[in-house]
């Protein structure tokens, strides 16, 4: 038996509804992400980007395959927005030519002072790591890592440790020069900072960066104040590096106005800007987001970007081999 038209009609206005339903939200997660137009909870979510960039070609399809013209080419657009946004992580950048020696740069989020030492050290150890840039850094566990090997490792050293979450460290290899830190003002996090001192290579400012997490509403506009404090990059002055948990990725407007100050995202020079740093905290079922970054002057070569585990964080370290301009 036939359907009749009227039920016909019906049905086809329901599947056009639900897949209506289904790109929209893809379209204004677009619009949003080109726009740079987070705010509020909106912060939150742009996070996830990538994850909505991997589903909305599958939208796409699915409208086309309903036949609904309209919503199939607004997928679609939406669709090549978000993947042109996200693909270029995954794909290397050419490098500059920079002839220096080489620098291997680790930062790690050391969650409230929980992360485990002796792994940290022994990272630091086998990979033979010049710098090293530390969150939440606690006396104790500044103690332990000296007791651990790290005072011979890298013996200078620009420390700010406090309890809870808002210490912060810089360690090197080679000599530092006007060590410092900063505190941000509502959450009393600090930046602790310094000025490495390499053979072969100009002076090199390193700073361990770890502005305010969005992690509620409220919080919110103290993030962007935060992420509005971290130093733009000096491009016609001396070399920079950034590299910590900035508590954002870079689908957050922020972030991109920073780099387009004159740094690079070492991860993303190396098409590894995908691999997540964070998640899933304490159980909850958070797919992992990239907000931990090592940012440097566009004059720096990336080599290659690692991601290791450090027992007992909710962070993931970042393992960065650069070359540094001659001297």
């Amino acid at each position: 038996m036939d359907t009749p038209p009227r039920a016909r009609a019906r049905g086809g206005r329901w599947a056009t509804a639900a897949c209506w339903s289904t790109v929209a939200p893809v379209a204004a997660w677009a619009l949003l992400r080109l726009a740079g137009l987070e705010r509020g909870p909106l912060v939150l979510t742009a996070a996830f980007t990538p994850y909505v960039a991997a589903v909305a070609p599958a939208v796409a399809a699915l409208a086309l395959a309903l036949r609904r013209r309209a919503p199939a080419v607004v997928a679609a657009l939406a669709a090549l927005a978000l993947l042109g946004a996200v693909a270029p992580r995954a794909v290397a950048d050419d490098r500059p030519a920079a002839d220096g020696p080489v620098l291997r740069l680790l930062t790690a989020n050391l969650r409230l002072g929980s992360a485990d030492a002796a792994a940290l050290v022994a990272l630091v150890r086998t990979q033979r790591v010049d710098v090293l840039t530390v969150q939440e850094l606690t006396p104790q566990l500044a103690a332990d890592l000296d007791r651990f090997g790290l005072a011979t490792l890298l013996p200078h050293r620009s420390l700010s440790p406090e309890p809870g979450a808002t210490g912060s460290g810089l360690y090197a290899r080679h000599p530092l020069r006007d060590p410092g830190h900063r505190r941000h003002r509502r959450y009393f996090l600090t930046q602790a900072y310094g000025t490495v001192l390499v053979p072969g290579a100009p002076p090199l400012r390193v700073e361990s960066a770890h502005p305010g997490a969005p992690y509620t509403i409220d919080a919110v506009p103290q993030w962007w104040t935060d992420q509005r404090a971290q130093p733009p990059a000096t491009p016609a002055g001396g070399l920079s590096v950034l590299a910590g948990d900035f508590n954002a990725t870079l689908d957050h407007a922020t972030m991109r106005r920073l780099i387009a100050t004159g740094y690079t995202d070492a991860a993303d020079a190396v098409g590894a800007g995908l691999a997540g740093t964070w998640g899933p905290y304490d159980g909850d079922p958070i797919p992992p987001v990239t907000i931990d970054h090592v940012l440097v002057d566009r004059r720096i070569a990336v080599r290659d970007v690692d991601v290791r585990s450090v027992p007992r964080s909710d962070h993931r370290a970042l393992l960065a081999e650069l070359r540094l301009p001659a001297a």
